[in-house]
């Protein structure tokens, strides 16, 4: 056994003996197969020694998987009833747990980890998306996160990846991938979980890519609220309201009866900077 796996309860009896059930209010579905966790532990490559933010460890099942792996982790919790079960963990990897008990949404990564980091989650459902396209926002780019490794309904991973003239393409879609590279790394049935969500779920997987230059984050944000938020509508309908829109399609040649989801990442990458270009104020 390595240095970095003391010999450890199984997961299903800490939480018996805690008395955690998953709450339902919380979104919470725990996992129990250590090789799957392990699995996705390994995702991100080789933590040895690194820095990694885990969202809602709950009983501590992802996170010992990390500790595993030879992570420094640092846990958000919002669950109190957790915190003994995170205690003991943090007792078994001495020096490499740090569990910080608040709301993720409301706390800046940035002021718990002074250098690079990875962020790895079993994301609370209700709470997930929110927390994702914060991680991506903002102008500073490259952010100081190295990866994540999140999981998702199957559903909202499909909708991260989406190509164009697909039905799961959106907003989410174009601000995962205009300046980032997500996948699916592996999917995970929904009778791993305890209890069973009604959902299938998967593991994605995001690396910072280079920002392109000259498109404000706020403007392309804007812009895609704008077009998708009426998406069976025209452009030249959806867009009506947002000052710029309009001439910057005229501008590049965009054929302003079409829909939203007929245009590819570049298209919307294209309109976001030459509304920039044109000075033209988004608040």
């Amino acid at each position: 056994m390595s240095e970095f796996a003391p010999d450890l309860p199984p997961l299903r009896d800490v939480v018996n003996r805690h008395g955690l059930l998953a709450q339902k209010s919380l979104g919470q579905n725990f996992l129990f197969d250590e090789q799957l966790l392990t699995r996705i532990a390994a995702v991100p490559g080789n933590l040895r020694d690194a820095e990694v933010l885990e969202v809602g460890p709950g009983p501590g099942g992802l996170t010992r998987a990390l500790l595993r792996a030879g992570a420094r982790v640092t846990a958000i919790e919002m669950d109190r009833r957790c915190m003994p079960a995170l205690a003991e963990l943090g007792e078994a990897f001495p020096g490499r747990l740090r569990v910080i008990e608040g709301d993720a949404v409301k706390i800046d990564p940035a002021s718990l980890l002074d250098g690079p980091y990875h962020i790895a989650a079993n994301l609370p459902y209700n709470v997930g998306t929110a927390l994702f396209t914060g991680w991506l926002s903002g102008p500073a780019w490259p952010p100081r996160w190295q990866s994540l490794t999140l999981m998702f309904q199957q559903e909202v991973a499909e909708r991260v990846i989406a190509r164009a003239n697909g039905d799961a393409y959106g907003r989410l879609a174009i601000l995962s991938q205009w300046r980032a590279n997500p996948r699916i790394a592996m999917k995970v049935h929904r009778s791993a979980f305890t209890p069973p969500p009604k959902v299938m779920s998967a593991i994605v997987h995001v690396t910072p890519a280079a920002m392109p230059d000259g498109v404000p984050p706020r403007t392309l944000e804007r812009l895609t609220e704008a077009a998708f938020g009426q998406r069976r509508k025209m452009l030249r309908q959806s867009l009506k309201g947002l000052p710029g829109a309009l001439p910057a399609l005229e501008a590049l040649g965009i054929d302003p009866s079409r829909r939203a989801e007929t245009l590819e990442l570049g298209e919307f990458v294209a309109i976001a900077k030459v509304m920039a270009a044109g000075k033209i104020a988004v608040a």
